[in-house]
């Protein structure tokens, strides 16, 4: 990551944000202001990542599809916004061992739960993040964005940040442990619904 690059992106983006959709975030308080943290959202547009970036209070890593880093311009882009790959059709291992060492060095992990848009909300969330979290023992703050999906509509904006969630103690948690654990994210990302003006 470059940090400089990252904080002058994010002053632009949340600029534009502000100006063009209206963006109204809620919650903000909720967002610990330092140690390792995984900031948990749902996903219904290719814009949630900038704009959960830009209105977050933290700097944010992401881990984004290996593809994405040999698109001319958008690869170093996100590269120097500190976003790592993932390859999709192998083993996320090595995706994981580079989120755990931002949580461990107290940095901020930005994540999907479904692994992909879900705008109909048919897709299932995957217990990737609550490994994540059991492992680096990092608390789970819930988010919920609505509105990016008509963002070319020019939609008002609306972010919303829950409480933080404990994770399982580590070591200790079971596969059933970390179902439930998701569950309970989804459960919050839901009830944040309200705080964002509808479920859409």
């Amino acid at each position: 990551m470059n940090p400089a690059f990252y904080d002058f992106a994010k002053v632009v983006v949340r600029a534009l944000a502000r100006t063009i959709w209206r963006a109204r975030v809620v919650g903000a308080q909720n967002v610990p202001t330092g140690g390792p943290l995984i900031v948990a959202c749902n996903h219904v547009s290719y814009y949630d990542p900038p704009l959960l970036g830009c209105l977050c209070p933290r700097r944010l890593r992401y881990i984004a599809k290996k593809e994405l880093f040999t698109i001319p311009v958008l690869g170093p882009v996100i590269r120097a916004l500190g976003a790592y790959a993932v390859d999709r059709r192998g083993s996320a291992a090595g995706a994981i061992k580079r989120s755990l060492r931002v949580l461990e060095s107290g940095g901020a992990v930005g994540i999907f739960p479904e692994g992909t848009r879900n705008r109909g909300g048919e897709a299932p969330a995957q217990t990737g993040v609550a490994l994540l979290a059991t492992l680096a023992q990092a608390p789970v703050v819930p988010a919920r964005i609505r509105g990016s999906d008509r963002a070319l509509r020019l939609a008002r904006i609306d972010l919303a940040f829950g409480r933080p969630l404990a994770p399982p103690p580590g070591g200790k948690a079971t596969r059933d442990d970390l179902a439930k654990f998701t569950a309970e994210i989804m459960r919050a990302i839901d009830e944040l619904a309200e705080s964002t003006g509808g479920n859409t």
